[in-house]
């Protein structure tokens, strides 16, 4: 099965005598072509379910599979092979490299996995056109605006033609308007590859760009099906 899946997916950690439940019970499942959006207040869990979304943190029980493979059988190196080439991240901040051009932020994603090509530089500048940033190819990080700056992170994060997309409050450093964009533009273009994306966020100005919207509320995930009509 394509896209990502979480089966009664918890999370605890041990603080002193006290057992601390971080998620609880979480099943869902985003398949590919979904947007999704996880809303809830700090400390709710939501950094807990992205990071095990992302195979950064193993769950203390339950099952986690992304196209079809369960995490749980995968060793540390299959691990990070499986994030470098099936995961896209984009976090709060761009996370830009300060040296590196716009289009370099993209090649060197792939010289992660060696050699760069000629196909590869093709396709990046394609990226770059398609987030609107055909003509700043050569710019550098302080040379751009905020919206500019996440708009290269969207494009770096579909380098490797993941399958799965996880965003942190990606727009969480922009004014009102940019945030609208950015979003939308996530939106759209992901849905065109074909992509399963989760987004986390605080701003529920942003669900009507979404097509499921779910509440995380002490460790446990709900869907919102009155929130999905209220902004449609």
């Amino acid at each position: 099965m394509k896209g990502i899946k979480f089966e009664k997916v918890s999370k605890h950690y041990q603080e002193g005598d006290r057992k601390f439940t971080a998620l609880n019970n979480v099943s869902i499942s985003v398949q590919p072509g979904e947007f999704v959006a996880v809303i809830g207040p700090s400390g709710s869990g939501k950094s807990t379910f992205l990071s095990i979304a992302g195979a950064l943190l193993q769950p203390s029980e339950g099952n986690v599979t992304i196209n079809g493979t369960s995490l749980a059988n995968l060793k540390p190196k299959e691990l990070a092979k499986l994030r470098l080439e099936q995961i896209g991240f984009i976090l709060q901040t761009s996370n830009l490299v300060p040296y590196l051009t716009v289009l370099d932020q993209l090649l060197v994603v792939k010289k992660m996995k060696g050699s760069i090509t000629e196909e590869d530089k093709r396709f990046a500048k394609e990226l770059l056109t398609e987030v609107g940033l055909g003509d700043k190819l050569k710019k550098y990080p302080d040379q751009l605006s905020g919206g500019e700056r996440q708009r290269t992170a969207i494009a770096r994060a579909l380098m490797n033609d993941p399958d799965i997309i996880l965003a942190d409050e990606p727009t969480a450093s922009l004014d009102t308007q940019r945030a609208f964009e950015i979003v939308e533009l996530l939106s759209t273009g992901l849905k065109a590859r074909n992509k399963a994306a989760i987004m986390v966020t605080h701003d529920e100005r942003l669900l009507k760009y979404c097509d499921k919207v779910y509440q995380m509320i002490d460790g446990e995930l709900k869907l919102l099906e009155e929130v999905q009509s209220a902004v449609r």
